[in-house]
């Protein structure tokens, strides 16, 4: 193709053209990995693909680095050279702060691996510091709280590198990442504190109207966009003075699924104040260019959020999921433990918002879809003492030893666990959970069974009772107190639920709560 066909290509793009001049450009310079050609001037990989296409007369590929031919890259700018582009100023104050950058860039070198089941893909560190220095420069954060909805680009780090006065809170649905952030916050004094929700079963209620401002990078998909959004909307502290800030980018060449968000955003009560184009980069995510577009929301109501469990667009949890077989639902109701001559019971799905199964003699739970959270909160929130759950092989807990014993070592003074891999099939292993008789346990063991019985509790409060309980009476409430107090890994968690705490911090916490009954003895 000639220099003028590629021409006649680009009018046809009409004032879209712009950003294939920025393509070419780069490949006038210098190689460009596919993935450059991507993020940089955020271009749709297949549109990039077929300009690649239209220019391969001329141009030079090495593996998947790319540039037009020496020989002609001098006639490709002079002809498609864009004007001078316009300098963003934040990215202006990006290029300001190297230190805060350095820094960022040594969190996201060991932020634990990506996982595709929950859409996650890696922003730019340069994105996270520009989402700091943004809210920074544009809301008075000193004093306030933030609210970060899953964090797995690590913003919360980023703004206390930017204002270590603002305090901020995350809450995520990967256990990895809630540890990874405590250390990193924990190393240079920040005042983050990190929080286990899976948003599709309800916010923690401690955050419930707390915050002032709340930044999420959601999964995107209309499901996904409006469930994150209407938990946003849940934690605010004031929606008047409030703002919901949100990530979303859909690639040019598919409007109809940006519409579709737009219009679950709004069935919010949700207002664009702004939207700001292409302002998050991604080392990913090619179908939308590796960007994302900054929605600046503000709320006019709250209004009550429901959602199924596939919000993602990857794995057993994606909208398109037809979830598990039949006749694994039914081998794993016939395998709940139950009473004799009880019925089979019918299969549930996840959730732990409250207590679940009360009044049931068992249960059995459908967790499939289980990202892995999802076993180890079923078993702190079941009411009945028997229980059975379908997962699937690969799940982190069941997949080898190690992960088995740990789920065990949390649970054990609640229940017997027995691992049925490969049931009812190859991909499948069910958990039968069997409860453990009070009677074979220390003292020590009973505080951290009572404890663990009323996960939903404050945990300060339900840990003070089962003191009295396992002493008998022999303390009173504010001797158990001053135990608790004193033996606590981390007081704030005493007014939080033991379930919405990170696994980390629950398996620091049950060792202190066996040796606390020591001290009441």
């Amino acid at each position: 193709m000639t220099i003028d066909e590629v021409r006649l290509l680009l009018s046809e793009r009409g004032v879209h053209a712009r950003k294939l001049r920025r393509v070419l450009a780069l490949l006038s310079e210098d190689w460009h990995p596919l993935a450059e050609l991507v993020r940089l001037p955020a271009v749709p990989r297949r549109t990039v693909q077929e300009l690649l296409k239209a220019v391969e007369s001329d141009l030079d590929v090495d593996g998947e680095r790319y540039r037009i031919t020496p020989s002609r890259a001098a006639d490709y700018r002079t002809a498609f050279a864009p004007s001078e582009d316009l300098v963003d100023p934040v990215d202006a104050l990006v290029s300001r702060h190297t230190d805060a950058l350095r820094l960022i860039l040594s969190f996201t070198a060991d932020v634990p691996a990506p996982l595709s089941a929950l859409d996650h893909v890696q922003a730019t560190a340069e994105t996270a510091l520009k989402r700091a220095l943004w809210l920074n420069n544009t809301y008075e954060l000193r004093g306030r709280h933030l609210l970060c909805l899953g964090d797995h680009d690590l913003t919360s780090l980023a703004v206390c590198a930017v204002n270590p006065d603002v305090t901020v809170t995350v809450v995520d649905v990967d256990d990895r990442l809630l540890a990874y952030i405590d250390k990193r916050a924990a190393e240079h004094g920040w005042r983050v504190r990190t929080l286990h929700a899976d948003f599709r079963f309800g916010l923690p209620p401690a955050l419930v109207e707390t915050a002032d401002l709340v930044f999420s990078d959601p999964p995107y998909t209309p499901e996904g966009m409006g469930l994150f959004a209407g938990r946003a909307v849940e934690a605010l502290a004031d929606t008047s003075a409030g703002r919901v800030l949100l990530a979303y980018g859909f690639s040019d060449r598919t409007p109809a699924l940006g519409l579709k968000v737009q219009q679950e955003l709004q069935k919010l009560g949700l207002v664009f104040e702004a939207i700001l184009p292409a302002f998050h980069r991604f080392d990913g995510a090619q179908a939308i260019g590796s960007a994302a577009d900054l929605y600046v929301c503000r709320p006019t109501a709250r209004r009550s959020v429901s959602a199924g469990t596939r919000i993602y667009t990857h794995g057993a949890q994606s909208v398109e999921s037809s979830g598990p077989p039949r006749e694994a639902l039914s081998t794993l109701s016939d395998l709940a433990p139950r009473p004799e001559s009880s019925p089979p019971p019918k299969p549930r799905g996840p959730g732990w918002a409250d207590p679940i199964g009360k009044g049931a003699a068992s249960l059995a739970l459908d967790l499939t879809a289980d990202p892995g959270p999802w076993l180890l909160r079923s078993l702190l929130a079941s009411s009945p003492a028997r229980l059975a759950a379908l997962v699937a092989n690969n799940h982190p807990a069941v997949s080898s030893a190690a992960g088995q014993q740990e789920l065990q070592s949390l649970v054990r003074t609640r229940f017997a666990l027995k691992f049925l891999r490969n049931t009812p099939d190859n991909k499948h292993t069910i958990v039968v959970a069997d409860q453990v008789l009070a009677g074979t346990l220390s003292p020590g063991d009973l505080v951290v069974r009572e404890v663990l019985m009323r996960a939903h509790g404050k945990l300060g409060n339900v840990w003070r009772e089962a003191l009295i309980t396992a002493s008998q009476g022999a303390v009173t409430k504010r001797q158990a107190r001053e135990v608790v107090e004193g033996a606590a890994p981390d007081d704030e968690d005493l007014e939080l639920r033991l379930i919405d705490l990170p696994l980390h911090r629950i398996a620091a916490l049950l060792p202190a709560i066996t040796a606390s009954a020591d001290r009441v003895n």
